[in-house]
């Protein structure tokens, strides 16, 4: 029982800060301000971690690969701590391999997240201050969807869809998961 709960809250903690991370990540890939309410959390979120890795961890092509390396890391101590208390459930030279998939499933997670809240702001509160994020990060996603798919009635049903393709390569990665620990053991 102390497993499970010390479980469930690193990976509420990881999944917060280390997609705070990833967040950080995307808006700056996409040059977003940050001085709006997401991007000072954002920031008062990740600082601790990323501004150390980024003295040792340069950007590359425009892309802050600290922050992303910060997401990594955080999955892999989240590992590592979880592997210390369970004992030897799994062999401890594989956790970097499962953190990479650990770190996917965290965006795949981010994006789901972020779509939802999305999606129902554009429906309720349409004129909040989170909005604009939002719409730069989701639009790119979302894009080659509504050029692809007629809107019915005016109702746009593109989020549905990106809904339902997260969730499928969700299954996926968790499929290729299974068969590359299946093959490392």
């Amino acid at each position: 029982m102390l497993y499970n709960i010390l479980s469930f809250l690193l990976d509420t903690a990881v999944a917060i800060v280390g997609g705070a991370c990833l967040l950080r990540l995307v808006m700056q890939r996409q040059r977003m301000p940050f001085g709006n309410p997401v991007g000072r959390l954002v920031f008062a979120l990740t600082d601790w971690i990323v501004l150390p890795l980024r003295r040792v961890v340069p950007g590359i092509g425009g892309w802050d690969v600290a922050s992303l390396l910060a997401g990594y890391l955080l999955v892999l101590a989240k590992l590592l701590a979880l592997w210390g208390v369970r004992g030897a459930m799994t062999p401890g030279m594989f956790l970097p391999v499962i953190a990479l998939f650990g770190l996917a499933q965290l965006a795949i997670s981010v994006f789901t997240a972020l779509l939802i809240l999305y999606a129902v702001l554009s429906w309720l509160q349409p004129q909040s201050p989170v909005m604009p994020v939002l719409d730069r990060i989701c639009a790119p996603l979302l894009a080659p969807l509504r050029r692809s798919l007629p809107s019915v009635s005016g109702f746009d049903f593109s989020p549905l869809v990106l809904l339902l393709i997260l969730q499928v390569l969700g299954m996926l990665l968790a499929g290729v998961q299974g068969e590359v620990l299946r093959l490392m053991f």
